[in-house]
């Protein structure tokens, strides 16, 4: 199967294609340059796989939740591709994939056991952060990194202050021999609230910032082969989890409307 895969959740605005067992991707961290960058990247996958956009078999976009605007923008896109090619759509969520890109990661380092809790933290902004628990077991190799975040979600996702998050963390033991691994752009923008709070390890929350593309294209692979399903395009709605921001600014300014007074 090729899929391309469209990211934007976050800073980070880019695409991925995997075909069969081979997957490149390409990104841009910084600014909010959603629409100028993500097509530029889907042309520069599509050729870097010797792929065009009539071989693709699926489209596969982050919902969310994240920034407003950047989720408006990828959802969009892989609306219209998916529209124009004939294809459906399979939307992941964002916390999925940073927990699935933390498991890769923590599975690629020497010796590690592979995390048994994650915690997905994207940067909300207001002060806020979005939040998702995932309780994963290891295989025997302990490497158990093709594990479904969907089916090891424990809790969220949630919109939650780093405060109460950092509450929540101190409760957290993620047993004998295990690691709870906090990752994404929520946890690095709020690092100092969260260092030395329980058994919290932030070593990889740096190197897993953001939901990469070629995360979300291998995982939204294996929820196929493993017997997911796409929708039509214009079924994908995306997770804002709240107004736009521009709303809230403007329902701040703007003074109630006194209500009628009751018919006597």
């Amino acid at each position: 199967m090729n899929l391309l895969a469209i990211e934007s959740a976050t800073n980070l605005v880019g695409a991925a294609v995997v075909a069969g067992d081979h997957g490149v991707e390409r990104s841009h961290q910084g600014g909010r340059r959603h629409a100028e960058s993500l097509i530029p990247a889907v042309e520069e996958v599509c050729a870097l796989a010797g792929l065009t956009l009539p071989d693709l078999d699926a489209v596969a976009v982050d919902v969310g939740p994240g920034l407003f605007t950047g989720l408006r923008v990828g959802v969009a896109t892989a609306k219209a591709l998916a529209q124009g090619l004939g294809l459906g759509v399979l939307g992941v969520g964002s916390l999925d994939v940073l927990a699935a890109g933390a498991r890769e990661a923590a599975a690629a380092e020497a010796d590690a056991p592979g995390a048994t809790t994650v915690v997905s933290v994207v940067d909300a902004r207001r002060g806020e952060v979005f939040v998702a628990r995932y309780e994963f077991g290891t295989g025997a190799d302990g490497t158990d990194a093709d594990a479904d975040p969907d089916a090891a979600r424990a809790s969220g996702p949630e919109l939650l202050t780093p405060e109460a998050l950092a509450a929540s963390l101190a409760g957290i033991d993620p047993g004998a021999g295990g690691r709870l691994v906090v990752v994404g752009d929520g946890a690095v923008r709020y690092l100092d609230r969260f260092m030395g709070v329980g058994r919290a390890d932030l070593a990889l929350a740096e190197h897993v910032s953001s939901p990469s593309p070629l995360t979300l294209a291998r995982l939204a692979s294996r929820r196929l082969a493993a017997g997911g399903s796409t929708v039509p395009p214009t079924a994908v709605v995306p997770d804002y989890r709240r107004e736009a921001d521009a709303r809230i600014n403007w329902e701040q300014r703007t003074p109630p409307t006194p209500t009628d007074p009751p018919a006597p």
